[in-house]
């Protein structure tokens, strides 16, 4: 896991940048809108309810959150987005999920290709690589916020399945118990950095120099991208290689 963590610690660490520019807002509206379609109650539906807690997260205000929502039911009109994930391959083997979501397929999936090639890597075909991760629920705590024994039984107790450490602590569980989790996180008063389910690696590739270089500019470049949502890789690499990403 220490690939996938550190680099999830780099996109942390650059969430303030990227809200100035207002890409976390934009994933997140686009993410609600989504979720919303399935229904704009957020206690019945789990995925919205976690959409609108991780934009209250960041400081969102809530008529941007309505609108979002009401824009998924249907109450507001906008184009329609649709969500899609790419699979493919970085530099050195490293296995990409990129999820999007777009009201213009084609565009996208050409632009995607695009940063793909230019990077080193190239897309796959569906399946070729989803298997290689799973769904799960990923909380981010800062190091200094929570001790070891404390947080372990805490979250152990909430139904999680592990607690990592790699600077900071990660706690793993399973989707279905991501809400109880997080829930008892906050009770106990402990911030945490970020919440949610993603796709995290089974097994990790381990890269380094002109490899490792060029993964984290795809990347990063995968991450810029205005339609993406999330990245995912399953690549490991040493500290000084992370630390040329800047």
């Amino acid at each position: 896991m220490s690939g996938h963590s550190k680099w999830a610690t780099i996109k942390h660490k650059k969430a303030a940048q990227d809200a100035k520019r207002g890409k976390v807002f934009t994933r997140l509206i686009k993410e609600i809108a989504i979720a919303a379609r399935s229904g704009g109650d957020p206690d019945s539906n789990a995925r919205l309810r976690t959409a609108i807690a991780a934009a209250k997260a960041v400081s969102m205000p809530a008529e941007n959150i309505k609108r979002a929502v009401q824009r998924g039911t249907g109450e507001l009109e906008g184009g329609q987005i649709e969500e899609y994930t790419y699979e493919g391959y970085g530099p050195g083997g490293a296995a990409v999920l990129v999820n999007v979501a777009t009201d213009n397929k084609n565009r996208t999936v050409s632009e995607i290709r695009h940063i793909f090639s230019k990077h080193g890597g190239n897309m796959a075909e569906s399946g070729s690589v989803s298997w290689m991760f799973e769904r799960k629920s990923h909380v981010v705590i800062e190091e200094d916020k929570a001790d070891e024994d404390s947080l372990m039984s805490l979250v152990l107790e909430a139904g999680a399945d592990d607690l990592r450490h790699d600077g900071q602590w990660e706690v793993i569980s399973g989707p279905e118990s991501h809400d109880a989790v997080v829930e008892s996180i906050h009770k106990a008063g402990i911030p945490t950095v970020s919440a949610e389910i993603g796709m995290l690696p089974k097994n990790l590739v381990k890269l380094e120099g002109k490899h490792a270089q060029a993964m984290l500019r795809l990347s990063e470049a995968l991450e810029e991208h205005d339609d993406v949502q999330n990245v995912y890789s399953n690549f490991d690499i040493d500290d000084e290689d992370l630390e040329a990403l800047g």
